[in-house]
């Protein structure tokens, strides 16, 4: 029972980091016709993001969580770029018999790609949040806050790219609802089985890069090269490119702040 203030600290310094980072989309969400209107521009936004975490926060942390383990984080990030295409082949596959417009299927089948990688990425923050807290309590609220820091554009991002592809409002909500509470599951495997988990984090997190990686390159970026309107395409363009210098900004900032 003496233990029991930590876990509360734990779950209550997650729901902060993870689910409190949800605000951000949720805003989007309530101005859905506006952001409808510029779906395209937040996808392009999504894959400067994207590019972003996977370069500037996830990479580097792997590598570093991976020293000791002599864990090769770039042969991972390649395995999670090649099992994401055969994810995706795999659901091409799944709805070739179905009657529908073939770039709507091609559109559509990247959704659950999507979904998965951001809740990777979710239950990794779980994690992280927990063994800092065992840590040190101090360390952990920093944490807390710096996963909530770098999930709001991710989490803007992402709803922005989901209503680009087609899900409907109520359905972002619950699926973005349960892929944030996912870290809640990381954070509690963390806190009962303790080193044992926290020993794969590199592998998560290597895999997680990957994921966004061949999210960004494969499906969102040649949506910009596919727009013919040249004042739209290097609007696309430039809010990619932002996409990467906020994340940038934000791990830069965490790291000396």
């Amino acid at each position: 029972m003496q233990q029991l203030p930590e876990l509360v600290n734990i779950l209550v310094f997650t729901f902060i980091g993870s689910i409190g980072a949800l605000i951000g989309g949720m805003i989007l969400l309530f101005r859905e016709k506006v952001a409808l209107k510029v779906s395209h521009f937040l996808a392009s936004f999504a894959a400067g993001v994207l590019l972003g975490t996977a370069f500037f926060d996830l990479l580097p942390e792997a590598i570093y969580e991976g020293e000791e383990s002599d864990i090769n984080v770039f042969s991972l990030t390649l395995i999670g770029i090649l099992l994401f295409f055969l994810i995706e082949r795999f659901i091409h596959w799944f709805h070739h018999h179905e009657e529908f417009h073939e770039h709507t299927k091609e559109s559509k089948s990247t959704l659950p790609l999507i979904i998965i990688g951001d809740t990777m990425h979710n239950f990794i923050d779980g994690i992280v949040i927990a063994a800092t807290f065992m840590t040190n309590a101090q360390l952990g609220i920093i944490t807390a806050l710096a996963v909530f820091a770098h999930e709001v554009p991710q989490e803007i991002g992402d709803f922005g790219l989901m209503l680009r592809k087609g899900l409907s409002k109520k359905r972002i909500i619950w699926v973005n609802v349960a892929s944030a509470t996912v870290s809640f599951i990381g954070a509690l495997l963390t806190y009962f089985l303790g080193s044992l988990l926290t020993g794969y984090i590199p592998v998560l997190l290597a895999l997680t890069a990957g994921f966004f990686i061949y999210i960004a390159l494969s499906d969102l970026i040649p949506e910009i090269h596919h727009e013919r309107r040249h004042g739209f395409a290097f609007l696309e363009s430039l809010l990619l490119i932002l996409g990467v210098i906020l994340i940038w900004f934000v791990v830069s900032f965490l790291e000396h702040g």
